[in-house]
Parts: C-alpha cells; sequence; structure tokens
C-alpha cells in the first residue's frame, strides 16, 4: 500500500521520538486493576481493582503520579471507571455490586449511588454528560439520567454485550458483541441502525479517536481494526498481537493507536500506515490501557505475578 510523503514523514518522527521512552512504577491497589482512566484535562488519573477500591492519582510534572486519594465505597470489584466528558473532577465507576457511584474529586467523596438491576461490567459516559450507560453480566444495557439519576430506558440483549460507547456527536451508540459484531443503534430511541460483521472472533473493544475521523475495535481473532466514522468501512487492520485484544487506545493527535493482550508486550501502531511505532515489553498480560489526552504518555495494567513486586500498580509509559 502506498501511502502520502506527509504520512511517511510523521511516521518517522515518531519513531524517532520513541527511542528514549521510558516506564514508570506507581502502587495503586493491593491486587489486579482493570481499569484505568485519565480525566478531561489529564490532571488526575483513576484506576478501578478487584480490591473494590478507587484510586485517585494527580499528575506532576508530566512524569509523576501521587496518590490524591482512596475511594472504598464498593462492595465487590470495580471492573470499569469513566470520567465526565468536561468536568474534570466527576468521575463514575461500575463494579460488581450492583451499584454504579458518582465521584466529585474535589469533595473526595462519593456524591451518589444508583443501584442496578446486575453485577455491572461496563460504563460510559455520554458526550454531552447528560446520560451514563451501565452494562452488566447479563447483557442488560440501562441509561441513567444524570440530572434526576433515574433510569430513562433499558435494553436486554440475547446474546454478549462487551464494550459499549456513544459516538463523538451522542446520536448513535455502539456495542460490540460476541458474536463479532458492532450493532448501532440510534440515540435515545435505541432502534438498530447498523448491524457490522467486523471479526471472525467476539468482538471485545471499541474507541473513537479524539479527531472523530476513526473509531477501532479489537476481537478474540487477535485483530485490530480501524474503521471510517462516515462510511463505517474497514481502512485497515492491526496484526501484531497473538492473543486476543482486548483493550485499546488512541493518543491525543490520533497519530497513534496502542494495543493489548494476553501477549507480553503493548503494541504502538500508526495509525495512518498500520507501521508499528514502539513496543512496550511486559512481564505478564496487559488488563487496560490509556493515552493522556494532551501527551504520548500511557497509563497501563498488568496481571499481577506472585513473584513481582509490582502487584496492583500503575505504570506509565512515556515519550515526552
Amino acid at each position: 500500500m502506498k501511502y502520502s510523503f506527509s504520512s511517511l514523514n510523521k511516521f518517522v518522527k515518531l519513531q524517532e521520538s520513541v527511542k528514549n521512552a521510558s516506564v514508570k512504577t506507581f502502587s495503586a491497589h493491593n491486587s489486579k486493576i482493570h481499569s484505568v482512566a485519565w480525566n478531561a484535562d489529564g490532571r488526575r488519573l483513576a484506576s478501578g481493582s478487584t480490591d473494590k477500591t478507587v484510586a485517585i492519582f494527580t499528575f506532576e510534572n508530566k512524569e509523576k503520579l501521587s496518590k490524591e486519594s482512596t475511594f472504598k465505597d464498593h462492595k465487590d470489584m470495580v471492573d470499569q471507571l469513566c470520567w465526565h466528558p468536561t468536568h474534570p473532577d466527576l468521575l463514575v465507576t461500575a463494579s460488581g455490586d450492583k451499584t454504579v457511584r458518582l465521584y466529585d474529586c474535589r469533595a473526595a467523596k462519593s456524591i451518589k449511588t444508583i443501584d442496578t438491576p446486575g453485577e455491572n461490567i461496563n460504563v460510559c459516559w455520554s458526550p454531552d454528560g447528560k446520560c451514563i450507560a451501565v452494562g452488566n453480566k447479563d447483557d442488560l444495557i440501562a441509561f441513567v439520567d444524570t440530572r434526576s439519576y433515574r433510569f430513562t430506558s433499558e435494553r436486554q440483549f440475547k446474546f454478549e454485550v462487551n464494550e459499549i460507547s456513544w459516538n463523538r456527536e451522542g446520536d448513535l451508540f455502539f456495542i460490540t458483541t460476541g458474536l463479532g459484531t458492532i450493532l448501532i443503534l440510534s440515540y435515545p430511541d435505541l432502534n438498530e441502525v447498523h448491524s457490522i460483521e467486523a471479526h471472525l472472533g467476539n468482538c471485545l473493544c471499541l474507541e473513537f479517536d479524539k479527531s472523530g475521523k476513526y473509531f477501532a475495535t479489537g476481537s478474540g481473532d487477535a485483530l485490530t481494526s480501524l474503521w471510517d466514522v462516515k462510511t463505517l468501512s474497514c481502512l485497515r487492520t492491526f496484526s501484531r498481537l497473538e492473543w486476543p485484544v482486548r483493550t485499546l487506545s488512541f493518543n491525543f493527535d490520533s497519530q497513534l493507536i496502542a494495543t493489548a493482550s494476553e501477549d507480553h508486550f503493548i503494541d504502538i501502531g500508526h495509525t495512518e500506515t498500520g507501521e508499528q511505532v514502539a513496543c512496550i515489553k511486559s512481564d505478564t498480560s496487559t488488563f487496560t490501557i490509556d493515552w493522556h489526552p494532551k501527551y504520548n504518555v500511557l497509563a497501563f495494567t498488568c496481571d499481577d505475578n506472585s513473584s513481582d513486586r509490582d502487584v496492583g500498580s500503575v505504570k506509565l509509559w512515556s515519550c515526552l
């Protein structure tokens, strides 16, 4: 495939920039971390763990995490968390204890607990911040109005529901499924608009890039697919991983996409060409990754190793 001179030039510059990249490790929890996420302004990082806690860090001098607070309200593991799309202090968490909790980091406490129908594994915020979607182990997705904290609608599915997300405009709702498809619903009426046969294996994760041009999906077939938002066509695939792609993330300017799995490395690919820019080695499989919203700093967590001193730790890979 031929690429423009501009794309190749950017790719070469990115390869040069990562030569001096480094990884730093920060203690966060007592056991596995299932979710990490940067807030809207990049000044905080949150992590959720199987130890039932949520840790909040401040990001200092573009290189250091300092623990700000630990929330211990959940009674079961915290599977996923998500910051408000524009408000840097508001965080929502989803737990197996059948609750969703909202936190205000200014007050360093939970400001609302919402009881849900089942054990929660997914949560996301609408782009305007007016609604939260939460998915549970029984493949039911419920929608919560963040002004009244009441359920506005719910949808039960007869197949495995994995990742959930609104598009950037907030008028479409995307679901990756165990059938290998991407189901697209209109919002708020939740009517089926498209069903894309995306992968041969279970379609596991999904993320929209910051520019609004792309979204990517990761699958049990070990492939990551890059999609055009407008045409819903697959632009290219990334195939350097050998195990199911469980987590992925676009960097701040959408030039890089990070993907991870049970492979003992994180692949950093160039979005426009598909070529590898960097490879982050790890001793175990990677659970969750998230790029900083302003810098080429990747937060990630790996599986616990009984002989590893880094149990329950957050790692930062930086090429600033």
